[in-house]
């Protein structure tokens, strides 16, 4: 098979997975959110310093522990994922997936405004007209909630940051894994064994197939990754762009058919401004990539 093919069908693997959370979480009550990300933590970290291990990544790992700007910026990732793992989950356990699914439908749109507010960089006339619509979509959304969209904005501000730092610190996706989750595992174990303790926990009090489950948690976390970290290396930054849509979709889909939540007229007027935003900004995106590749061939062929 072609890298680009089994690229491209990794890439889909990694979002698919990503969307169909909500049918996982679910399954993990009576465990709470908190909980059940302390879990997600520990067990991740098993899992990926099994996979340092085997795939002999050790050295790049130490690598990184040496360079004091990079445990900064992945400590920095560290806590911020933790939030978006964190919200996530309490989002699909108290029935608002819709709402979870809008904060990784705006996600590209807060990515690019953090980039003008924190990397000064300039945006083009589309730009603009895509973040003024979502703009819209979020004061709309906003009156129809009686309330701001507050998990969908903490999702789309955490991993937008999550990104950035990422971004800046320039590490591969298993060895930043493995430190991120190092960074919290003494804050998740801890709470763990606090739970234990007081008698609040549910590993153990709920059968063999809920403590599968929670181990289960590292794997599920590890897979999607594992798999968008190898189709990022196989595909374009355009097809990844577009296949980080799928996700989103299917969450939405999820929410409004199999976990049946309510749709008012005001929230699809909001969700449109908010697909009508996302359409004008990957126009435009694939626009200015085929002129760049234009621009490109014709100083190619000088």
């Amino acid at each position: 098979m072609p890298d680009a093919k089994r690229g491209f069908l990794l890439g889909v693997a990694a979002y698919v997975i990503w969307g169909a959370f909500p049918l996982y979480w679910p399954l993990l009550e009576p465990s709470r959110a908190v909980e059940i990300l302390a879990h997600r933590v520990v067990w991740s970290l098993v899992v990926t310093v099994a996979l340092v291990v085997l795939l002999r990544r050790t050295t790049a790992l130490r690598a990184v522990l040496r360079d004091r700007r990079k445990v900064l910026l992945l400590t920095a990732a560290a806590i911020t994922i933790s939030v978006n793992w964190g919200t996530y989950i309490y989002g699909v356990n108290s029935d608002r997936v819709v709402e979870t699914s809008l904060g990784y439908f705006i996600n590209p749109l807060v990515t690019v405004l953090m980039g003008v507010i924190i990397l000064r960089e300039q945006l083009r006339p589309a730009q603009w007209v895509a973040l003024g619509i979502g703009f819209v979509a979020v004061l709309v959304l906003s009156l129809d909630y009686g309330r701001p969209p507050v998990i969908a904005l903490v999702l789309a501000f955490s991993f937008g940051t999550y990104g950035l730092a990422k971004k800046s610190a320039g590490v591969g996706a298993i060895e930043s894994l493995t430190f991120e989750t190092a960074v919290l595992v003494p804050i998740a174990a801890s709470y763990l064994v606090w739970l234990g303790m007081a008698g609040q926990a549910h590993f153990a009090d709920q059968g063999l197939g809920h403590v599968a489950l929670l181990l289960a948690s590292g794997v599920v976390t590890a897979i999607p990754l594992l798999c968008f970290g190898a189709a990022a290396t196989r595909v374009s930054m355009t097809t990844l762009g577009l296949l980080q849509y799928l996700a989103p979709i299917l969450q939405f889909a999820l929410g409004v058919t199999l976990l049946g939540e309510h749709m008012p007229p005001g929230r699809w007027v909001g969700f449109g401004l908010v697909w009508l935003a996302l359409v004008v900004f990957t126009a435009e995106a694939l626009r200015t990539r085929r002129r760049q590749l234009g621009l490109a061939a014709e100083a190619s062929a000088v």
